[in-house]
């Protein structure tokens, strides 16, 4: 009976394959959850931004206070039902710390007024609405004067109007009133130097009847608090939308100040800059060698066209004063070529007697240093610069 051993190796490569497969799916969703986070995250301050300038950007939009007048009614006359004009006092300042108007923007001023049609109201004609602004101290800023009534009405359509509405009226659904609204101020702007704390509303009539007063103050835009105001949606998308590219781009110039911080790290860039500044001083060193050498060949070829002018040598011994200037120019010890130079020299000035095929050997003490031969012998016989290198 054969049992058939499973494939080692495929089962091998499958595991490799599948747990190679799990690893790149582990890293793509932490890379993914990773970019949402982020992208979630600069969303998010984003909106904080764009909510932070437009509150502090818009100003109140609106305000309205009731208007709660107090008068004198101790009057010793007879006949007045009032002592004096009704006048109230009015805190442009919210919970006790915030200003209502804001710096260099216009606002419009107007006092509401509900007013019964008696016939007290309706034969009072014309009366006065004055305020006056003041700031710390009492000190009265800026000051104002309206006049105002109640619209005119004839008895025939009153009559009319009372029959028409007589169900409501009679049920309290409508009342016989009028809202007179008076402005105060139609461009109103606040000093930053000198800030409006309150005002003082007075009505310039004894005999007056109200119902009811609002002070209503309300900004005019214009500009970008006019966009803002006006099409908050689409100014709120682009100023989303701003915010999101400003910040994304300061993060991905930050990753990749990151990465390349990591592969082109300062040790990395002093090493290469220190191994680029080896090469360049090799460089130099070769190039002065080359220099050099060529500048020894120069001057030999001077100094032995020198000797053989003075001398008026034959071929051979041009050849052999060649071979030597040559082996001047490889080796570099000056002695060498100095010692080489006056064995030339004393063959060219012995007799003619003496056989130049027998070597001429000098003795160690007429054989002197390069340092004891006088310079004008030096250089004549050119070997000034090689003394001297």
């Amino acid at each position: 009976m054969t049992t058939t051993v499973p494939p080692l190796p495929l089962l091998l490569w499958l595991q490799e394959v599948v747990f190679l497969m799990l690893i790149r799916v582990r890293r793509t969703i932490l890379q993914t959850a990773f970019v949402l986070c982020v992208l979630i995250l600069l969303l998010w301050i984003s909106i904080f931004l764009y909510g932070s300038f437009y509150y502090s950007y818009i100003p109140t939009v609106r305000y309205t206070t009731p208007v709660h007048y107090h008068f004198r009614t101790d009057c010793t006359s007879p006949g007045q039902d009032l002592c004096s004009f009704p006048m109230a006092n009015i805190s442009l300042i919210k919970n006790g710390r915030d200003r209502v108007l804001m710096y260099g923007q216009p606002y419009r001023i107007s006092l509401e007024l509900e007013m019964p049609e008696s016939p007290v109201n309706q034969e009072l004609g014309m009366f006065m609405v004055s305020i006056m602004c003041y700031t710390k101290g009492g000190q009265i800023i800026s000051s104002s004067t309206r006049s105002a009534m109640l619209h005119y009405r004839s008895r025939a359509l009153r009559l009319m109007d009372t029959f028409f509405y007589a169900g409501l009226l009679l049920t309290g659904f409508l009342e016989q009133k009028q809202m007179v609204e008076v402005e105060l101020y139609s461009d109103y702007r606040e000093d930053s130097y000198v800030p409006t704390l309150g005002a003082l509303i007075e009505i310039q009539n004894k005999r007056i009847q109200i119902y009811a007063a609002q002070l209503k103050i309300h900004a005019h835009f214009t500009g970008l608090r006019y966009l803002l105001y006006n099409f908050p949606i689409t100014t709120a998308i682009i100023g989303v939308a701003t915010n999101f590219s400003f910040l994304s781009v300061i993060v991905l110039f930050s990753y990749l100040q990151w990465v390349w911080g990591s592969v082109w790290s300062r040790e990395n860039i002093r090493m290469r800059v220190n191994l680029q500044e080896g090469d360049n001083v090799q460089l130099q060193g070769e190039e002065s060698q080359n220099t050099t050498a060529a500048s020894f060949q120069q001057v030999g070829k001077e100094t032995l066209e020198t000797i053989g002018t003075i001398t008026g040598s034959g071929t051979s011994e041009a050849s052999e004063e060649n071979e030597a200037q040559e082996e001047c120019s490889l080796l570099s010890a000056v002695n060498f070529c100095a010692i080489s130079s006056l064995e030339t020299d004393v063959k060219t000035l012995v007799p003619s007697t003496v056989s130049t095929s027998q070597p001429i050997v000098l003795k160690e003490e007429e054989v002197l240093p390069v340092s004891n031969i006088p310079q004008t012998e030096l250089r004549q016989r050119g070997v000034v610069q090689t003394v001297h290198n």
